[in-house]
């Protein structure tokens, strides 16, 4: 858990600058028409859209890529073809790399997935070959001035898994099965999340010592994450602020 939470502190560290850039634009407009397509253009009876406004929203997204990402999933426009797939591989020091993708095609994401994996010390790999090391798992964040013993009992109520305590968040952990339940339910209670999502959990991390593979490590999944095809890229390191802090990505 510590490994997942120290890369995300990593990852947030960059976030605003990341923010900026078109490609995550691109990302957050390819999750929106997927959502669209598959469950409708109404986010109050499809959840899995209203969850990709909000986090498009957070990301600064304008209103008007929104309803045009929304308007093309819905069949408006014309609608990209889009599919969704899961790649696997090992990065540098023997940490597994799982990354979610959204293509239209599938050759061409291919290409590039392995190309960044051999630059950078890794390799791909066959599915499955370290999904299995991640547990999948809804992941709700809420700001740190809630009353925590408040929302623990109402997430446990819920069936939520766990709730903890970060550097700057409490966050409540949920299986995929009771992810929108509990999100909904919490937001019954008076609870409003500040993030809301389905994520992969290392069940194990590695500690990357040594500035040479802490840097391997990192470009290679800065890397991946700056493809316009990519969606999520997860890890199961555990860089130490001090490594982390003298690799340029």
């Amino acid at each position: 858990m510590s490994g997942h939470s120290k890369w995300a502190n990593i990852k947030n560290k960059k976030a605003k600058t990341d923010s900026q850039k078109a490609v995550v634009f691109q990302k957050y407009s390819r999750e929106l028409i997927v959502a669209a397509r598959l469950g409708g253009a109404d986010p109050a009876g499809n959840f899995r859209l209203r969850t990709a406004i909000e986090k498009a929203k957070a990301a600064g997204l304008p209103n008007d890529n929104i309803k045009r990402a929304i308007d093309k999933g819905a069949g408006a426009g014309a609608a990209d073809n889009y599919e969704e797939l899961t790649y696997e591989g090992y990065a540098a020091g023997g940490v597994a790399v799982v990354l979610e993708a959204m293509t239209d095609n599938r050759n061409r994401t291919a290409g590039d997935v392995r190309s960044i994996f051999t630059k950078f010390n890794g390799n791909l790999g066959e599915t499955n070959c370290v999904s299995w090391m991640f547990d999948r798992k809804g992941s709700i964040e809420f700001e740190n001035t809630v009353d925590f013993d408040k929302l623990f009992e109402a997430a446990i109520n819920l069936d939520a898994d766990d709730v903890t305590e970060e550097e700057d968040c409490y966050k409540v952990l949920t299986s995929v099965e009771n992810f929108q339940s509990v999100v909904e339910g919490l937001e019954a209670e008076g609870f409003k999340s500040t993030t809301a999502e389905l994520t992969r959990i290392p069940q194990n991390t590695i500690e990357i010592t040594d500035v040479k593979t802490a840097t391997s490590v990192m470009r290679l999944i800065e890397r991946l994450e700056e493809l316009d095809d990519v969606q999520n890229v997860y890890a199961n390191c555990d860089i130490p602020d001090e490594i982390a802090d003298q690799v340029e990505v």
